[in-house]
């Protein structure tokens, strides 16, 4: 009889590689984005108000499920000052 951990990891062994990959550049562009709040000292609301977004959106970039176009991604990394993403 197998486990739940063996069966959540024969699940988790199935999924593609490159779905791995999107989900840990989704968590990291959204990591990126909270620390720089927190470096600002932006609330949800103050960010979401500075760039004119509603703070659910804001809670949604954050949740690591937000599919960013290349125009958001440019003009956080203008209001940061500095990239979201680097191209390498």
């Amino acid at each position: 009889m197998k486990t739940a951990f063996e069966e959540y990891n024969q699940i988790v062994a199935s999924i593609p590689a490159a779905i791995h990959k999107e989900v840990d550049m989704e968590m990291a562009i959204s990591n990126k984005i909270y620390e720089l709040m927190r470096q600002k000292g932006l609330s949800k609301a103050e960010f979401a108000r500075s760039i004119g977004k509603r703070p659910c959106e804001i809670t949604k970039w954050l949740s690591g499920q937000h599919n960013f176009t290349l125009a958001t991604l440019t003009m956080l990394s203008s209001f940061f000052g500095q990239p979201i993403v680097t191209v390498v």
